[in-house]
């Protein structure tokens, strides 16, 4: 997944995403001039975000972090601040709970988004910044952007691409950038 390329000092500070018209939960991001196809939550595109309905939030968001499976992938070169995820680690979705969308530290079994999956979904991901300066309950959390299933399937909200996408494009962000969801 990743390129070894190491990261640039300056770089894409936008990238766009959009919804396909013959498809809500299918999109394309763009950056710089190269399109890439991605998947989108269930409920497409949506402006008013509200947990669990499968939306996508119409928001431009900060990439706040990476996050990587360091068993499955060599450290992404980014500008973007870096974390290996750890077996305990898993993002709270209960809007009840005083962590709400906030990274925390649960045993294994335990509820919550698993960020260490079976699958390779969450083998690498960037934390984007929704619902989170302030945090308020029920207006969706665990929004990222993170690798596609084949086919790209339907997300719970979050923005996916294939992992050329992620090895082309990390290396090339600006620490400041942004996801701007139309």
């Amino acid at each position: 997944m990743t390129s070894g390329r190491a990261p640039t000092r300056s770089g894409l500070t936008t990238l766009r995403v959009f919804a396909s018209v013959a498809n809500r939960s299918r999109g394309f991001l763009v950056a710089g001039r190269s399109v890439f196809p991605c998947a989108l939550g269930r409920g497409g595109i949506r402006a008013q975000k509200r947990e669990g309905d499968g939306g996508t939030p119409r928001a431009a968001l900060k990439l706040r972090s990476v996050l990587y499976r360091r068993d499955r992938l060599r450290r992404p070169p980014t500008l973007l601040p870096v974390r290996a995820i750890a077996s305990r680690d898993a993002w709270c979705d209960d809007a009840g709970d005083r962590r709400y969308n906030r990274l925390i530290d649960r045993p294994p079994g335990e509820a919550e988004e698993r960020l260490q999956r079976a699958d390779h979904l969450y083998d690498v991901i960037v934390e984007l910044g929704w619902n989170d300066a302030p945090v308020i309950r029920g207006r969706g959390s665990a929004i990222f952007w993170h690798l596609a299933r084949p086919g790209f399937t339907p997300t719970a909200g979050c923005v996916a691409v294939e992992g050329h996408v992620f090895a082309k494009l990390l290396p090339r962000l600006a620490r400041a950038c942004v996801m701007r969801i139309v």
